[in-house]
């Protein structure tokens, strides 16, 4: 009898323990993979390396930042990498006309206003995310190119580029941005009632709208947010590099949405938090650190980082039966 009562509530705690590593997976990858590049390379765990990962991480980290609170509201954003393109173009290639910090002000407002017109114009026409914001990453990458004239654009003034060797010990100041950016915007959902109603446009819009929450009103304003940190990332970037590549961020967008589902957000929406994003890109980030190196060829880990897509996908499939049960 006690031997059948053990074993009752032990059965009783598995549903627990399996919802306990659903919402922690990434950072049980994220141990696994940091232990097998600990062991493969006596480089890895060095504080350099690590504040390198952090730095290379946050690029992406920031891209994913927008991308949650979008997807947190079921849609997507496949322009965040040609956004990026053009605020880096911008924030360089105005500095001879207007100065630094105008050119700088520029890239911020284009990123934020063509995040509005992706917004305004999903929830005005009705058309799926992934069409409008497809058809806006060409449209936005034809612009750069534009702009460019498919040339790279070089800084003026190279103390532009001394911000980005600005740190604080091992952490960049691209890194602390990130991990500022990361932290309000994890208030903004947990503490906020633009949070809390945007997981509820997320999971059950008919019930939001129901409710009386201004729908498209959220998804504007997620939409306006993914755009301005797509320039912010672009900015980053101009500081980091001193130049405007008119490829730059070409085919990012996927490294986010990845590191985002990686992480656990759902592309259905309604479920998701940053610290589970920041979890995805920081795997992403030591995979390819790892990866590079132990010299490991460029196709292979495009290989790993196809593989990770699926597992991805797979764990968004599971968790969303999951959570419909």
């Amino acid at each position: 009898m006690t031997a059948m009562l053990g074993a009752s509530r032990s059965s009783a705690h598995l549903p627990r323990v399996t919802n306990w590593l659903l919402r922690n997976h990434i950072w049980i990858f994220l141990a696994i993979a940091i232990a097998l590049f600990s062991f493969a390379s006596p480089f890895f765990l060095t504080l350099n390396n690590l504040g390198n990962v952090l730095t290379q991480a946050a690029f992406i980290g920031i891209l994913a930042i927008g991308m949650t609170m979008v997807m947190i509201n079921g849609e997507i954003d496949l322009s965040v990498g040609a956004t990026l393109a053009l605020a880096n173009a911008l924030a360089i290639g105005l500095q001879g006309v207007i100065g630094v910090w105008p050119a700088v002000f520029c890239g911020l407002l284009a990123g934020a206003g063509l995040g509005f017109l992706n917004g305004s114009i999903i929830v005005l026409s009705g058309m799926h995310s992934f069409v409008v914001t497809l058809g806006a990453l060409i449209g936005i990458r034809g612009l750069v190119f534009v702009y460019t004239g498919e040339n790279a654009l070089m800084v003026e003034d190279f103390s532009y580029t001394e911000y980005a060797d600005i740190s604080w010990g091992p952490l960049s100041l691209t890194a602390l941005i990130f991990l500022g950016l990361a932290l309000f915007f994890q208030w903004i959902l947990a503490w906020t009632r633009h949070g809390r109603e945007a997981y509820s446009v997320g999971d059950n819009i008919n019930a939001a709208f129901d409710a009386g929450i201004n729908i498209k009103r959220h998804k504007i304003i997620n939409f306006t947010i993914c755009g301005a940190l797509a320039a912010v990332a672009g900015i980053l970037l101009s500081m980091r590099l001193g130049t405007a590549e008119p490829n730059a961020g070409k085919i990012w967008e996927l490294w986010t949405i990845i590191a985002v589902v990686l992480g656990g957000t759902r592309l259905q929406g309604g479920f998701g938090n940053m610290w589970m994003t920041i979890g995805g890109v920081l795997t992403l980030a030591v995979l390819r650190n790892g990866l590079r190196l132990l010299n490991t060829p460029n196709y292979v880990e495009l290989m790993v980082m196809g593989a990770f897509l699926i597992l991805a996908l797979l764990l968004d499939r599971f968790i969303s039966l999951r959570m419909a049960k």
